[in-house]
């Protein structure tokens, strides 16, 4: 346990045993111990800093300062206050306030805690990553079942995973070879031994929090009222803050640089590329979403979605579908939920510049190409349209399926002027990994 513990706290504070005095401090304090000798301390702390906390196992404390820190109208005290904490790393002027269960984390500098049920690491945490830990059955590991509800594209997630990745994982199927040499790079992320600690980097405010387990968090993270974040990694620095809001249920994910969640939203199996927002409701199941993206209020099932994808209605619906990026979905848009026979392993695959219409219902299986724009209504059959930058209508009157080849240049010259700036300058990345045109 404190081999690797010591290998992940590169935080360089010396720690020393507490003195007789700073003992009967702390006792006085209302504060107990299993074993005081297990409480090792920075030269500057101060024991006055420290009340009513129950400690268990070897706890480590950085130097604590009388003085308060703020983040917008939120203050707390430095300090150690109303809590129990179980074998824990601290940093410098950390505020922890009435966190019921607090084990086996390492806390960077100046980190908040305030009023969270639980904040625990198991011996086996993955943190979102889609690897077994040493003695693990095959079972345990978590598959992102993208493009298809029937699992037959699945792909396994890993932090810093890119759209390609998710791309070429999920279309070479009969490349197994291929496919296990993806599956072993998977496992090559993180070491598979266990008992690593959780982390909470620099500056993070975590509040009024219920319970948050096998999660490794960066620096300057804001994450408040949140229900449950479990084997979540959630990437943020200073310059790419990530957010967690209210009501927001997160289990087993990545989370990307600069991502912002809140308002009750459940994600479910995903990830979440840099810069990407899931808002008001929506639902993120076994999908992932691309850069610059936005999910608002709506459901998403089973996806694969690449850059640049706007999906703000809550009554629109995507499901096992591919893609590709600069899409908008509108209200009432129902891709992919429903079937022409009774299959589950339907897929709807759509080229960059997708825009279905208001309530515009496609049935499994369909492909269409690159800028495609539909028209209001509900298409009865699977479609397969070869011409880019069409537009698709259904003539309900004469029972025909109308395809306008051309459209955008003929009467869209503004969107396709608009697209060509659109994407570049909403692309708030600022590490540009992979080129988004």
């Amino acid at each position: 346990e404190y081999y690797l513990r010591d290998l992940q706290n590169n935080s360089g504070i010396v720690y020393k045993p507490l003195s007789t005095s700073q003992i009967d401090t702390l006792v006085h304090n209302r504060n107990t111990s299993d074993d005081w000798n297990k409480i090792l301390v920075a030269e500057n702390f101060d024991a006055n800093l420290v009340k009513n906390c129950k400690f268990y196992g070897l706890v480590r404390i950085g130097a604590m300062q009388p003085l308060y820190k703020e983040f917008h109208d939120f203050k707390m005290p430095v300090g150690l206050y109303n809590s129990t904490i179980i074998s824990c790393d601290f940093g410098n002027n950390v505020c922890i306030d009435n966190v019921k269960y607090l084990s086996h984390y390492i806390i960077a500098d100046d980190v908040m805690i305030a009023n969270v049920g639980e904040l625990a690491t198991t011996n086996h945490g993955k943190f979102g990553n889609g690897i077994v830990k040493e003695g693990e059955d095959e079972t345990v590991r978590t598959w992102i079942e993208v493009c298809n509800e029937n699992g037959g594209r699945s792909i396994l997630p890993f932090d810093g995973m890119l759209p390609g990745d998710a791309f070429l994982w999920s279309r070479n199927r009969a490349d197994d070879a291929l496919l296990e040499k993806f599956k072993s790079f998977t496992q090559k992320t993180l070491d598979n031994k266990r008992g690593y600690y959780g982390k909470i980097g620099l500056r993070t405010l975590i509040k009024n929090c219920g319970i948050l387990k096998d999660v490794l968090i960066g620096e300057d993270a804001y994450i408040k009222g949140a229900n449950k974040i479990k084997n979540v990694t959630i990437n943020s620095d200073a310059n790419r803050k990530s957010q967690v809001g209210e009501g927001c249920e997160l289990v087993n994910g990545i989370v990307g640089y600069g991502c912002r969640i809140f308002y009750g939203v459940k994600a479910v199996r995903f990830v979440m590329a840099s810069h990407s927002q899931l808002k008001y409701g929506a639902r993120l199941i076994n999908s992932y979403l691309g850069n610059n993206a936005t999910i608002s209020c709506c459901e998403v099932l089973n996806s694969l979605i690449f850059p640049s994808h706007e999906q703000h209605h809550n009554n629109s619906f995507l499901c096992a579908s591919l893609i590709m990026g600069q899409s908008n979905i509108a209200a009432g848009a129902t891709i992919g939920s429903n079937h022409n026979s009774r299959s589950p392993d339907g897929e709807i695959i759509a080229g960059r510049g997708f825009w279905p219409g208001l309530c515009v219902s496609l049935k499994h299986n369909s492909i269409f190409p690159s800028f495609t724009i539909i028209a209001k209504g509900d298409y009865a059959n699977e479609l397969n349209i070869p011409l880019p930058f069409s537009l698709i209508s259904n003539d309900v009157s004469k029972d025909q399926l109308l395809v306008m080849p051309g459209y955008w240049f003929m009467y869209n010259m503004y969107a396709m002027e608009r697209n060509a700036w659109k994407s570049q300058d909403r692309d708030r990345r600022t590490e540009k990994i992979q080129t988004i045109e």
